[in-house]
Formats: structure tokens, sequence, C-alpha cells
């Protein structure tokens, strides 16, 4: 292996494809979109070299702030519930259901593969109001809370309460697995031996599990935050970024913008700004995971 990895020829043999392949499909299309936010328009208009001009309306844009305040608050609070759930998910599987976990897993897992559209619909439905009430208001009419029964997805407030609970439900299954496999890489004398010496319960995993999966969660958590910073599809498929702009992340205000409204270069300055974020989250939480090590 030594000789291999000594021998240039051998290392861009084996390098060369896999780099060629990520050059033409990821730092080609960066590189160009970037070069795109000194320009206005489109290729059906035409472009025109505007220079900065796109980012300081890019520091000036209100929609972009609001984009960016909801981008901000979804990915909280998703990443939030999609790794707690999967944390309890996952060490329910591992030390109350362990084999018989199968089923259970596979029933939870299952909303993942669904289709995007299919999901919304569901939730769509769930909580209609409207030409008859859904399961959502026909459970509270039922017990009593008919005022609380309204239309949620005509509601900025309701609108951002559905897309939360529908991308956790979808999502949780997968990061109960991720974590799960972490947990099975625990060696059981380590528990055992915790166990032995008083741990049990909560105290069991704060001291022991945790710190062991520390990687896997870490890891988990990384991915689960930049998923949620570019969510598109499920709230296209749900809200269309409605009502109003109440519910329109970063990606589809640079969707809206580049391909509704034909100006590729401010729809580019977006998207940058995007990638900018979620490199930024990315090493913020890197770091800390790397300091909680180390302290």
């Amino acid at each position: 292996m030594e000789q291999i990895l000594r021998d240039r020829r051998a290392v861009w043999l084996f390098v060369g494809p896999a780099l060629a392949v990520y050059t033409a499909v990821m730092l080609i299309p960066i590189v160009w979109s970037t070069g795109y936010t000194l320009f206005q328009g489109s290729p059906v208009s035409g472009f025109r070299y505007v220079g900065v001009r796109n980012y300081a309306k890019l520091v000036h844009d209100p929609n972009f702030w609001a984009a960016l305040r909801f981008t901000l608050e979804y990915a909280l609070l998703v990443t939030a519930g999609e790794i707690g759930l999967g944390l309890l998910l996952a060490l329910a599987y591992h030390f109350y259901l362990k084999r018989a976990s199968g089923l259970v897993r596979t029933l939870i897992f299952f909303p993942v593969v669904l289709p995007t559209v299919a999901v919304a619909q569901m939730f769509v439905k769930l909580f209609a109001i409207a030409p008859q009430n859904g399961l959502v208001n026909s459970t509270l009419a039922s017990l009593g809370f008919s005022s609380l029964a309204r239309d949620w997805l005509g509601s900025s407030g309701g609108a951002f309460i559905v897309i939360v609970l529908m991308d956790i439900w979808r999502s949780m299954g997968f990061f109960a697995i991720l974590l799960f496999a972490g947990l099975v890489d625990i060696p059981d004398e380590m528990i055992e031996a915790a166990r032995i010496d008083g741990a049990s319960g909560i105290r069991l995993v704060h001291r022991v599990v945790l710190p062991l999966m520390r990687p896997i969660l870490v890891s988990a958590i990384i991915f689960a935050a930049n998923g949620t910073l570019k969510v598109f599809d499920t709230i296209l498929a749900l809200t269309a970024g409605g009502p109003g702009n109440a519910t329109t992340p970063l990606t589809l205000f640079m969707y809206n913008t580049s391909f509704t409204y034909g100006d590729y270069g401010y729809g580019s300055t977006i998207a940058l700004a995007l990638t900018i974020l979620c490199l930024a989250v990315t090493l913020v939480l890197f770091r800390a995971s790397r300091a909680d090590v180390t302290a």
C-alpha cells in the first residue's frame, strides 16, 4: 500500500476520476454561479454587468432578511426535533425493544421513503378546515376545544407549525437509525460496567452513552442542520412559501428570484449567501464539538 501511495501516477489513477466528477458537478457550478453575482438578467433577456450592486441589494432587501429569519427558525426547531426524537427512538430500540425493534424501526423509517408530495398532501388533509374539518380540527372539536380549530395553512404561525411537525415526523426515523448504529457500536461490557458502578437511566445515558457516541451524534447534528437550512421540496409541496411569503426559505426565495422573475444574478447572490451560511453553521458546530472534547 505504501508503495502505491508513493507512486503519483497510481494516486492520480485512483483519485483522478472522482476528482474530475467532483470538479464538474460541484466546483465549476459554484464558480459559475459566483460569477453570475456580478451580473443582472437571464439567458433569455441577456446579462448586464452591475458589479457589487447585487450584494448591496441583498443587504437592504427586507424579503431576504425575512427568508433568512424563517430559515434559521425552521432549521433550529426541526434539527432539535429530528435529533432529539431520533435519539430517544434509538435508545428505545437498543435498551427496551432490542431484538423486537425491527418492525418498529421499519414503520418509523417508512415516512423517509414516501414521496414528498404525498406526505405534503396527507398533512394538508390532516389540518384541513374546508370543505370539512381534517383529523386535527375534528379531534379538537370532539374534545371541546372548538375555539382552537382554525385554518392552519392560512396563517403564518399555523403554517409554520405544520411544516415543522411534518418534517420532524418525516425525518426522525432516519436519524433514529443513524444514531442507533452509533449505539450498537458501544461495547456491552462498558454499559454493564457502568451499571455495576451504579449508573442507570438518565445518568447512564448522560455519563456513558452520549460521550461514547459523540462522533456520530455530532455528524448527525451537522447533517440535520445543513439539510434543514437547504429545505426546499417539502415547503414547495405544502405551502409554496405562503401565505404570502411567510414560509419562504432562502432556497425558495432564490428559486423564485432566478426562475420566476428571471434575475439569475440576484438569485446567485442569494445562493452564495446560503452557501456561506451552511459553511458557517458547520464550522461552528464542528468547533463546538472539538471544544467539548478538549475541555
